[in-house]
């Protein structure tokens, strides 16, 4: 957990995406002029210690339990992280969520293929060069990131014998978001709720969202040129997206 910033409005809690760890902000973090914030590594990844398990209301509550119960908070979650701030407006007040490429279609393929990988041990490498290079690619953002980056610097750890990505695979076996229950229980409370994603997320396709909009009434808002890891490749766009 990191946290800083000044001001008296809703502190922002900026939460990573599935197998990402709360260094992925680090871009995003300077345009947060005036307003407090908190990052947090979601269990299983980064600094955070596992659970037996993962459920979305389980890493809500962890990230919960790092709240003062008069903290007004707004959350930014990307992807996984969307769903477990969703996940924390069911469990405490939060004044608005917005998410950034959080899949909403998934396919049984898809799944499955989460449920293999949670079934894998943790991934080692030989040598810190390649172990850097693969969490950059599986998390896509080779691009936009260097192996020297802080997301990296939390994303790995030395072994005995070599190195180490620092996310529990089990934590990828979270399975589906019960989005009937997130976004009921979420608008039902006073939330206000924007899910935004990248025009060229490969994700989620332009009009997925249009269900949520209809049955919730939440704002949905299409991010031009971007891909599934806007707020990294686009930090003012998405920045532009918390509210006042």
């Amino acid at each position: 957990m990191d946290h800083g910033g000044t001001g008296d409005r809703p502190m922002v809690v900026l939460l990573h995406g599935l197998g990402g760890n709360s260094r992925v902000w680090s871009r995003l973090l300077p345009l947060l002029s005036g307003r407090r914030w908190l990052t947090v590594d979601l269990p299983g990844h980064g600094w955070s210690p596992a659970l037996p398990s993962y459920t979305y209301a389980d890493c809500a509550s962890r990230v919960a339990g790092t709240l003062r119960d008069r903290d007004r908070v707004v959350v930014l979650g990307h992807s996984f992280g969307g769903a477990v701030g969703l996940a924390l407006a069911a469990l405490r007040p939060v004044d608005s969520v917005v998410t950034v490429g959080m899949r909403a279609v998934w396919p049984p393929e898809f799944t499955a293929s989460l449920d293999s990988l949670a079934a894998k041990p943790a991934r080692s490498f030989d040598s810190r060069e390649e172990a850097a290079a693969f969490l950059l690619r599986v998390n896509g953002l080779g691009d936009y990131l260097s192996p020297d980056s802080e997301f990296v610097e939390r994303g790995l750890a030395p072994t005995g014998s070599g190195w180490q990505l620092m996310q529990d695979p089990r934590s990828f076996a979270v399975g589906v978001p019960p989005f009937d229950y997130l976004f009921s229980a979420a608008v039902s409370a006073g939330t206000a709720v924007t899910v935004a994603h990248g025009e060229r997320d490969t994700m989620v396709a332009v009009g997925e969202y249009d269900d949520f909009a209809a049955r919730y009434g939440v704002e949905v808002v299409v991010l031009p040129g971007l891909g599934h890891n806007a707020h990294v490749e686009s930090p003012p766009a998405v920045a532009e997206l918390l509210p006042a």
